[in-house]
């Protein structure tokens, strides 16, 4: 019995040696003693020589001088700036007038305009001269009418026929249920005077200095 047992021990043994030996894969790499010392040599030595130029000095870095040379040279010329006088509008005489239009009397000067009332049967753009000059005055002298300054007279041009502002007109009587509310626009002209002439051969009374 116990010459059996052993037999099989032994058996067994030998068996199992055998199957390590055979799932062993025949194409694992068997390496020398010194192969780990030979592969780092190979992998220095590749380093080494895929950066040959990392010492040497880069050949397009340029020196501060010939850098801001470069830049000062590629800075355009400043382009000149001309100033052009601007044209001088001529001076306008100083010369003022009063004139009568209808029943109120208006101060004007060449080139402003004003509104007047409702001038019957003048149209836009149509030239109008006004006669009734009661008084001329220039930077030296005074020209009064006596009543009006004969001669003289103030040319216009109309620009526009309009209305004036709404005026409203409420009329009430208490205890009578008795309310108007009117509203009105009193119609206008608006003429813009171009000259005042005619009045240097009436007598003018000099102004002291």
């Amino acid at each position: 019995m116990a010459s059996l047992t052993l037999s099989l021990c032994a058996t067994f043994a030998t068996h199992c040696r055998i199957s390590s030996k055979q799932n062993l894969p025949s194409s694992t790499p068997i390496f020398p003693s010194n192969s780990h010392h030979d592969s780092f040599n190979l992998a220095l030595s590749c380093s080494s020589s895929s950066h040959p130029s990392s010492r040497a000095p880069l050949p397009f870095v340029l020196r501060s001088s010939e850098s801001e040379a470069a830049v000062i040279e590629s800075e355009p010329a400043a382009s000149q700036i001309v100033e052009v006088p601007p044209e001088q509008a001529p001076k306008r005489e100083e010369i003022f007038a009063v004139v009568m239009i209808g029943s109120r009397q208006y101060i004007v000067f060449p080139g402003r305009y004003i509104h007047t009332q409702r001038l019957k049967g003048a149209n836009v753009n149509d030239k109008i001269t006004l006669n009734k000059v009661l008084l001329v005055g220039t930077k030296t002298h005074t020209y009064i009418g006596k009543p009006v300054v004969t001669n003289a007279a103030v040319h216009a041009i109309v620009e526009e026929q309009g209305l004036d502002d709404k005026v409203i007109v409420f009329k009430y009587k208490k205890k009578k249920n008795y309310r108007r509310n009117i509203g009105h626009r009193q119609p206008n002209t608006r003429i813009r005077i171009t000259e005042i002439s005619g009045y240097q051969d009436y007598p003018a009374a000099t102004l002291e200095s």
